[in-house]
């Protein structure tokens, strides 16, 4: 398309690619056929397409917060447009030009999307982070970042002195108010509450190409340091088509996604995939998961789309489930694999199945059960609109249905990263061979259902037989003891290495010698004899940030400790009791 298109030409070829999807939503094989990325050479979300529903729907909906306390908060989509807009101003006249970097670390609170829209009207690039960040982390991404400004909770200034004093710094909320704000801290920054009196027809009107940089965000660094991910213009935008297709968001829905600003999967289901469906993006904030309590906000609300990481899915199945009639259509889990005994759990309360994906915070949703569609056990489910997937063989370059999972970039996918910033060789390694890498192995079935198998760098062998960490769990976490579990190679002098799990205990459930037995024997009874766990530990998991586990860690530490025959549990402890 020409860079001559006007905002409504645009508006209309974005709409008619969001249509088709939402119209064959329970249709996988014609919208995966007839899907086409929209192309533009210009393109700006907040004006040629969010503020086009503002218009279309100003009463509806765009944002409601519902606090632990009862407290709510809601803006339409009409309201959300205006304060957009004066936000957009006002930083604009602070001195946010196009393509500065701006570091967002705030809570789920309204001014975090009135921001996000903000900064995408002004073509300035939004840095999101978790609030969870230490001092040096913080010191990190604005340095690695090259970040222009900073806006965060007025408690939390104190943390910039000395590592943002260059750069713009916007406090959200009353300065001085914070438990740890003081004067000193507090002095040259600008307030938030003064957008509220900004004029909103004062705002730069800025022509964003498709190509610029409109999103940095840090990896959650599973196994190294945080990589810098850049997207697009058009990149999250447009490419969340393909997540809300997953999702299977429709015009009017009411959508809890349970995720923490910070990481990619919170402007997945919480900004670009909800607001592409013109739907309602819903919030519940809590200081501690309450099963019971998140399951009366669902029925309390209405929520009609519902998605929660693993973690989240594991604590809900510990309440009655069916003692609470709720509006729910689409169950979603994403972050990492699902275990099928949770979802036979939620299957039998409500008679919904959760439906699994996978993407990256490289990409969007590339793989999926979508609505309507058989869901296999324990498969991912089958390329989302979009995206022509590949499973190569690692040591062959072979394609076939086992192997990496790779992305064909001919044509490339306009849901793809630009690539990693700042990092060139990093980027001409993960897009080698015409083919964006993403380190995950799974394996394909006839019908083309792809089951996750793990990282490449989890996958291990022994006695010569390929193990996948996660089915290992999978089984695991079918015993009513096992909360969560990770399974790691620990060294054997026979058979090279053999599996061991790291296990985390349900509640009510104490470590002990016979515990310990009774799990490896229920694996024993529930797995093939050359993928029985051998060896077995109750500790906590290491984790990142953002609740992945870090198995790098695990694999590490059990080497030096195996050496050294420090493990707690190992079969042989049994074979006399």
């Amino acid at each position: 398309m020409s860079a001559e298109l006007s905002t409504s030409e645009t508006t209309r070829a974005f709409r008619t690619a969001r249509d088709l999807l939402v119209a064959y939503r329970e249709d996988y094989e014609t919208a995966y056929r007839e899907f086409r990325w929209p192309e533009f050479e210009r393109f700006n979300w907040a004006r040629d397409w969010f503020d086009a529903l503002a218009v279309e729907q100003p009463e509806v909906a765009a944002l409601t917060i519902v606090e632990e306390d009862g407290a709510a908060e809601t803006l339409t989509y009409a309201e959300m447009a205006e304060r957009s807009r004066q936000v957009a101003g006002w930083l604009a006249a602070n001195g946010v030009k196009q393509g500065d970097r701006v570091l967002i670390v705030l809570g789920n609170v309204v001014p975090l999307w009135e921001i996000m829209l903000a900064c995408i009207r002004l073509g300035a690039v939004m840095i999101p982070a978790t609030t969870l960040l230490t001092d040096t982390d913080l010191a990190d991404r604005i340095s690695r970042g090259d970040v222009r400004c900073v806006v965060t909770a007025s408690s939390d200034v104190d943390r910039y002195t000395g590592i943002a004093d260059h750069c713009i710094r916007v406090a959200v909320g009353s300065l001085l108010d914070g438990a740890h704000a003081s004067a000193d801290a507090a002095a040259g920054w600008l307030r938030y509450d003064e957008t509220l009196d900004f004029e909103p027809d004062a705002v730069p009107e800025v022509d964003t190409a498709a190509d610029d940089p409109m999103l940095l965000y840090f990896t959650s660094g599973t196994t190294s340091q945080p990589k810098l991910v850049e997207h697009t213009h058009v990149s999250y935008p447009i490419g969340h088509l393909s997540t809300m297709y997953w999702i299977g968001l429709q015009p009017g829905d009411i959508h809890l996604n349970v995720s923490s600003p910070g990481w990619a999967k919170h402007s997945w289901s919480n900004v670009f995939a909800p607001w592409n469906a013109g739907a309602t993006v819903f919030l519940y904030n809590y200081s501690r998961f309450d099963a019971a309590k998140m399951l009366d906000v669902l029925a309390t609300y209405g929520v009609t789309t519902f998605c929660a990481p693993p973690t989240v899915w594991r604590m809900l199945i510990q309440a009655d489930l069916s003692a609470v009639e709720v509006a729910v259509r689409e169950c979603i889990s994403a972050g990492e694999p699902l275990n099928p005994e949770v979802i036979e759990q939620v299957r039998a309360a409500w008679d919904i199945t959760i439906r699994d994906g996978f993407g990256q915070t490289e990409t969007t949703a590339q793989i999926g059960n979508s609505p309507g569609q058989p869901v296999k056990p324990g498969s991912m489910g089958r390329p989302l609109p979009g995206y022509a997937i590949a499973l190569i063989d690692p040591a062959t370059d072979e394609i076939g249905d086992d192997g990496e999972i790779c992305l064909e970039l001919a044509p490339k996918p306009v849901a793809l990263m630009r690539g990693y910033r700042d990092a060139p060789e990093l980027t001409d390694e993960v897009m080698r061979g015409g083919f964006y890498h993403t380190g995950d192995v799974a394996s394909r079935d006839e019908d083309g259902y792809i089951t996750y198998v793990g990282r490449a760098d989890d996958v291990f062998k022994a006695s010569d037989y390929r193990i996948s960490p996660f089915e290992l769990e999978s089984v695991l976490i079918e015993h009513p003891a096992v909360a969560e579990a990770a399974v790691v190679p620990s060294p054997d002098p026979v058979r090279l290495a053999v599996p061991k799990a790291y296990v985390v205990l349900a509640a009510g459930y104490e470590p002990s010698r016979e515990l310990a037995g009774e799990i490896l024997t229920y694996c024993r009874e529930h797995l093939a004899a050359y993928k029985r766990i051998r060896r077995i530990e109750f500790a906590e998991l290491p984790k990142t940030i953002s609740g992945k586990i870090r198995r790098v860690e695990l694999r590490a530490s059990e080497a030096e400790r195996t050496d050294q025959g420090e493990y707690s549990y190992d079969e042989a402890d049994f074979r006399d009791t």
